[in-house]
């Protein structure tokens, strides 16, 4: 393998190399067959910010590595599947989204990654502690599953009052049996968990009624599912019911028709 000097390397475009960190500095180049055994061979050394970006770089490098026909071998190939360590079968997801994201850019400029970056901390070690798994954050989303309903709520609460107060930030839970690939979770329990989290206002938590079944009588103490109505969603045959947590009062969702 030929070594990249600074001037081969800066020619590269990002999606050359497995892993870019938040200050944008590039590792692991995987634009052909020679690199791509190096990054294999390099992994576990290089330094990741946190688990998920070690997972999406798993997961960037294990394509790379097919694109080039090279075959990772027995316990290498493990490691390089983190869907494995992900929930099967009957999960709740957990979505997030940054409210008026575009105004916040506008007034804190180049601080607004910082901020973003404080949000997913906060959102992470809430999912973490509530026992779920973070499946993937790009932009000011957030998206994560759990294997226990009440669990999911949990984190959901305390997430709310983790971000920092000038974000607020509109979640929604749902559950069901969608399959795990390669890639992820795909399914219509996916899209409705999106549909749901997009329909959100800032600060309010909804809550499909899959999720408020799967609940059942775990609710935590002191919190209390208020039923807003059915509700029919573009892409969807049938309505759901959704529940919002708590009785603060909220404009109409943002999507979806009441029936």
């Amino acid at each position: 393998m030929a070594r990249l000097d600074a001037k081969q390397r800066k020619a590269l475009p990002d999606s050359a190399f497995a892993y870019i960190d938040a200050s944008g500095k590039r590792s692991l180049p995987i634009h052909d067959a020679s690199h791509v055994r190096a990054a294999l061979s390099r992994f576990n050394q290089c330094h990741f910010e946190d688990d998920a970006a070690r997972d999406r770089a798993r997961i960037k490098l294990l394509r790379a590595a097919q694109r080039h026909g090279v075959v990772p071998i027995g316990f290498l190939r493990a490691q390089l599947e983190p869907q494995r360590r992900l929930p099967r079968g009957h999960v709740t997801f957990l979505l997030t989204d940054v409210e008026a994201s575009t105004q916040l850019l506008a007034e804190l400029g180049d601080a607004y990654a910082g901020l973003i970056k404080d949000v997913r901390r906060a959102l992470r070690a809430e999912v973490k502690r509530a026992g779920g798994h973070e499946v993937d954050s790009r932009a000011d989303e957030h998206f994560a599953v759990f294997e226990d309903a009440a669990a999911a709520l949990r984190a959901a609460l305390a997430a709310q009052q983790a971000v920092p107060r000038n974000v607020r930030i509109r979640i929604a839970l749902h559950s069901g049996r969608p399959t795990l690939t390669e890639t992820g979770y795909v399914g219509l329990a996916v899209h409705a968990a999106a549909r749901y989290c997009y329909a959100a206002h800032g600060g309010q938590i909804l809550v499909s009624h899959a999720t408020r079944a799967a609940i059942g009588d775990e609710l935590p103490s002191g919190v209390e599912l208020k039923s807003i109505g059915r509700f029919r969603f573009e892409g969807f045959r049938e309505p759901d019911e959704l529940f919002q947590v708590g009785r603060a009062t909220f404009p109409p969702l943002r999507a979806g028709e009441r029936v």
